[in-house]
């Protein structure tokens, strides 16, 4: 097995340092691409003094799901493995990854950042489909299933690529395993630099129910099932933020402007959703992914030769 692994990152420079170290003592034979972007805080200047990076990716795009796919398009090897840039794999990490690839076409595994690790990947089953989720800052492919099977990452998405990535492979019934030693550790030596997120984060209500419905209505179309897990989510949230108005720790106006932003994040995304599905009507569902032409890269590096 030939492993690369895509390490995306943003204003990380002393963690992704630190990362990198993990990578060269503990997957000292793998290919490290790292995909840069568009960071200012000097990390171009620290990756390229370091003789462990294959590839130097940089992208102009926040979006974390381009990072991903620019990354995805430089690696070579038959095994691609994405890393979060403040991660430090553990001892028997690459062991794991070829260990889960022998038997399935997507390994994962615990990530500790600073809670409870999971001990097992969390599962749904969704209109009859079993679906594995797994964390896109530790997990690994079969190379032809992420290019092939997936086309890479949905760059539409700001937000919940990697559990609209593990929707798709379930559409096409691919299994994800599951390895305890494939463990990674958040780096929280240096808490004052950064991350600088990629994209919006869960905490944006819009984006995240605009990417929660575009991502069901993509995948499994308009119907009962997708409006009740959309609008469960969205009750849930609802009650949660009254609950904080109540209680003193929110204000009636931040309420209803929450509120706006769910619905209209769900009218958005389950329209977006919709034109996607009828765009790609194949099992990859993703008519925004790896080969759709556009400039990535806006320079890159490599030392392979």
């Amino acid at each position: 097995m030939e492993l690369s692994v895509v390490v995306p990152t943003l204003n990380g420079r002393d963690r992704l340092a630190a990362s990198l170290d993990s990578l060269a003592a503990r997957a000292p034979d793998a290919e490290v691409v790292v995909v840069n972007g568009p960071s200012a805080d000097g990390t171009t200047g620290m990756v390229r003094e370091r003789d462990d990076v294959e590839v130097l990716v940089e992208v102009a795009d926040r979006c974390i799901n381009v990072a991903r796919n620019a990354g995805i398009a430089a690696a070579s090897g038959d095994a691609i493995a994405l890393l979060g840039f403040d991660l430090r794999v553990a001892e028997g990490w690459i062991d794991a990854i070829r260990d889960g690839l022998a038997a399935a076409s997507v390994v994962t595994g615990p990530v500790d950042r600073g809670d409870d690790p999971p001990d097992a990947p969390e599962r749904r089953t969704i209109a009859g489909r079993d679906v594995t989720y797994f964390d896109g800052d530790n997990v690994a492919f079969r190379a032809s299933t992420l290019r092939e099977t997936l086309d890479g990452f949905d760059e539409y998405l700001r937000t919940g690529g990697a559990r609209d990535a593990a929707h798709r492979l379930a559409g096409s019934g691919y299994e994800v395993a599951w390895r305890d030693g494939m463990a990674a550790t958040g780096n929280d030596d240096d808490a004052g630099d950064g991350p600088g997120p990629h994209g919006p984060d869960e905490g944006d209500r819009n984006w995240k129910y605009r990417s929660l419905s575009y991502r069901l209505t993509k995948n499994y179309g308009p119907r009962p099932t997708v409006a009740r897990r959309t609008l469960a989510h969205a009750g849930s949230d609802a009650a949660a933020a009254a609950r904080a108005v109540l209680g003193g720790e929110g204000s009636p106006s931040s309420w209803f402007g929450s509120g706006r932003d769910v619905l209209t994040g769900i009218a958005r995304g389950s329209a977006d959703g919709l034109v996607a599905r009828a765009r790609d009507r194949s099992d990859r569902r993703n008519p925004h992914g790896l080969s759709v032409e556009r400039e990535r890269a806006v320079a890159t590096y490599d030392r392979r030769g």
